[in-house]
């Protein structure tokens, strides 16, 4: 699954607020009070958008609680992390994770140099 810059930044700022427990309700305007602290300023209605994108790709599930909506992850950041290597090695590698492994060790060392 691809997402992109923002998104992953709002993932990981919900990942990081719910890392504590897991259960919490998690609104809007919670992510966009952490990214700010965080030093990312994004409007409430981005950051709406962004989290209403993330629910139709099946990433966040959205509900309401009263009057307000919050949001609870359907995966976790390790399914996530998983997911997108998955996707690299298939795209680039034939599924071959040992390909894929010698270049990343090939990519830190020429990183290191």
């Amino acid at each position: 699954m691809v997402c992109g810059k923002l998104e992953i930044e709002i993932l990981n700022s919900f990942w990081s607020l719910t890392s504590q427990d897991e259960d919490r309700d998690v609104s809007i305007q919670d992510i966009v009070d952490d990214l700010s602290a965080s030093g990312v300023e994004r409007a409430y209605t981005t950051i709406k958008t962004v989290m209403d994108r993330l629910t139709v790709k099946a990433i966040l599930v959205r509900y309401k609680s009263g009057k307000k909506f919050f949001y609870k992850a359907a995966m976790t950041k390790e399914e996530m992390a998983q997911e997108a290597v998955k996707t690299i090695s298939e795209q680039f590698f034939n599924g071959n994770y040992a390909e894929l492994i010698k270049f990343t060790e090939n990519m830190s060392q020429n990183v290191m140099v």
